[in-house]
């Protein structure tokens, strides 16, 4: 898509940042939204920046070809207020912007944490998704932003929508995956289910930026959805213990029982909501899902559609979020 006109949404975030470096790169002319001026400024001039929220980009006369939407609230516990506010109105602001500028495609940044459940599951298809999973928030969130984009889709408020779902991101910049893993690790320990021997997919998020700008071609148009990981799945006591020793700590494992921390998740769940402030347990559900079970994605559609290939390794963006790591301790 060298030459083309393309917002990106979310872009003083992590992922948002490193998708306006790769289309730079390759020649699309790049307009960055988001809410932090020193993030967006490190990125894009001022006449290429749009800072605000979602709601103020709604009312934005801005001719582009395309909207790579990153903007997101996410986290595995939040009230469910604030998930509709930023990932559901987010997205309608965004559909809103989309129809007010006659904008050719919505490329939607989506989660495969709408498949997240209490069991193992292995490369797991795009039409995998219990539509009524309620494990939080943020799953509902993200599950009523897709279904909002395909019915908007249909409605002609935009002809052209791809959705991606990557699968835990990391690399330098990293603020959520990485960081809560070490916390946990200097504080407590991690939890360990199953010996360790649970797959874990992650994705370098220069793949990711990859993958978003492939979909600004490439992909079924009408809604077509697509799973983007490294596809390199590891045991996450491997993938654990490289990424501590490459940051110079001694992994710590605490071996744990799957169901008796499922009911203890459950509980703190339970408590949590009613304190003041209602902050994040310990544990979730959800984060439980995500560590103490096997979950890969299948890649067959990404490959075979967008042409997507992973070109940053598992042990190169592993090396990356260390030194970021380090560099920042």
């Amino acid at each position: 898509m060298s030459g083309a006109r393309v917002l990106v949404t979310g872009a003083s975030g992590f992922l948002g940042g490193h998708v306006v470096r790769d289309l730079q790169a390759h020649g699309v002319e790049v307009f960055a939204a988001g809410r932090r001026a020193t993030a967006l400024d490190a990125v894009v001039d001022a006449e290429h920046r749009l800072l605000g929220d979602l709601e103020s980009l709604a009312r934005t006369d801005l001719p582009v070809d395309a909207v790579i939407h990153c903007a997101a609230l996410s986290t595995p516990w939040g009230p469910w207020r604030a998930f509709v506010e930023a990932n559901v109105d987010g997205t309608a602001h965004v559909v809103a912007f989309a129809q007010r500028n006659r904008v050719r495609r919505i490329v939607h940044v989506s989660s495969p944490s709408v498949y997240a459940a209490p069991r193992d599951r292995l490369r797991i298809r795009e039409d995998e998704v219990d539509t009524d999973n309620r494990l939080n928030g943020y799953i509902r969130s993200k599950i009523a932003a897709e279904a909002l984009l395909q019915d908007a889709r249909r409605a002609g408020a935009f002809p052209e929508l791809v959705i991606l779902r990557p699968r835990g991101l990391i690399g330098a910049g990293d603020p959520s995956l990485v960081p809560r893993l070490l916390d946990v690790h200097r504080r407590v320990g991690i939890p360990l289910f199953d010996g360790g021997r649970n797959l874990i997919d992650v994705t370098a998020v220069e793949n990711v930026a990859t993958a978003l700008r492939l979909a600004l071609d490439a992909g079924d148009a009408a809604g077509g959805v697509y799973n983007i990981s490294n596809d390199d799945p590891r045991p996450f006591r491997e993938l654990l213990t490289t990424l501590l020793e490459l940051v110079g700590e001694t992994p710590r494992m605490r071996p744990m029982n799957r169901r008796a921390a499922w009911v203890l998740a459950s509980v703190l769940e339970g408590v949590f909501r009613v304190v003041p402030g209602r902050p994040e347990p310990p544990l979730t559900r959800y984060t439980l899902s995500t560590i103490a079970y096997s979950q890969t994605l299948d890649l067959t559609r990404a490959k075979a559609e967008l042409g997507y290939a992973p070109l940053v390794s598992l042990d190169e963006a592993l090396a990356r979020a260390a030194a970021d790591q380090r560099a920042h301790a």
